[in-house]
C-alpha cells in the first residue's frame, strides 16, 4: 500500500508524533532525553523549523512544529530519528529499529488551536498519571512556555506572543489556561486526526488546505469533491 504524501506547507504548524516500537521505550535515563533535545535542537536549526511545544514521554514523542521551509518538518525528523537510534544502540549495545515506523503529523489551524495543542502536548504525563502538574515533568516545555525557564529550544508563535505585551504577561497568560482542563471531545478531535494524519481546524482552514494542496484534509467518503464546512473541525 502505498505511502500516504504529507502536507508540506511552510509557515503552518504541524502537531508531530513519533512512537517506540511495538510501545517500547525510547528513553532509559535522564541523559537520553536531553541527547534527543540537543538532537533535536541542532535539527530545527538547520532545517528551518521552529519547536513551539513538546513533551518527550517513556515511549513516544509530541511536537508542535513550524517549518519555515518546504519539507522542512520531514528533513528534521528523518536527521533526528535515525541519528537518536544511533546513539541508543551505540550507548545500550543494541541493535534494530527504535521507531514504530515513520512519524505521523496534522496540521494545525494556529488561530483556533494552536494554544490547545499545546496544553494537549504538555499535559501528557498529567493524563499519564506520572505527574499532577506538568510543570513538576522535567521533560516537556511547559516550563518553558509558562514559567520562563531558560530553554533555546522553544521560540514562541505569534498566537502566543500575541497573549500579551510582555514576556512576563504572556507567561502568566498561558499558565492561566491551564485552569480549565481541555474536555474529552476536543483530546479525542486532536487524536483523531493526528492518528489519520488529516487537519485540526476551522472548516474555512480546511477548505483553503485543500484548494491549495489538492489534497483532501479531513475524513469524506471516496469520490466526493467537497464536504459541508462546519465551524468547530
Amino acid at each position: 500500500m502505498p505511502r500516504k504524501p504529507r502536507f508540506n506547507l511552510p509557515g503552518i504548524p504541524q502537531h508531530v508524533i513519533q512512537r517506540g516500537n511495538n510501545r517500547a521505550p525510547c528513553f532509559f535515563h535522564a541523559v537520553d532525553y536531553r541527547r534527543y533535545l540537543d538532537d533535536l535542537a541542532a535539527a530545527a536549526a538547520r532545517y528551518q523549523c521552529q519547536i513551539h511545544a513538546y513533551v518527550l514521554m517513556t515511549n513516544h514523542v509530541h511536537l508542535l512544529v513550524t517549518p519555515l521551509v518546504e519539507y522542512g518538518i520531514s528533513q528534521l525528523m528523518q536527521a533526528l530519528g535515525p541519528r537518536y537510534v544511533r546513539y541508543v544502540n551505540r550507548r545500550y549495545r543494541r541493535t534494530g529499529t527504535l521507531w514504530e515506523g515513520r512519524y505521523k503529523s496534522s496540521l494545525v489551524d494556529s488561530e483556533r488551536y494552536l494554544l490547545t495543542c499545546m496544553r494537549y502536548i504538555e499535559l501528557n504525563p498529567v493524563r499519564a498519571n506520572m505527574v499532577q502538574h506538568p510543570g513538576d515533568y522535567p521533560w516537556s516545555s511547559y516550563r518553558a512556555n509558562a514559567v520562563d525557564d531558560a530553554n533555546e529550544l522553544v521560540e514562541e508563535h505569534p498566537v502566543f506572543t500575541a497573549l500579551a505585551s510582555s514576556r512576563g504577561e504572556r507567561k502568566q497568560a498561558y499558565r492561566e489556561l491551564y485552569r480549565h482542563d481541555l474536555d474529552e471531545a476536543t483530546i479525542d478531535r486532536i487524536r483523531q486526526n493526528l492518528n489519520r494524519e488529516l487537519v485540526l481546524g476551522r472548516g474555512t482552514f480546511k477548505s483553503k488546505i485543500e484548494q491549495t494542496t489538492r489534497r483532501r484534509p479531513r475524513l469524506g467518503q471516496p469520490g466526493r469533491p467537497h464536504v459541508r464546512q462546519d465551524s468547530t473541525g
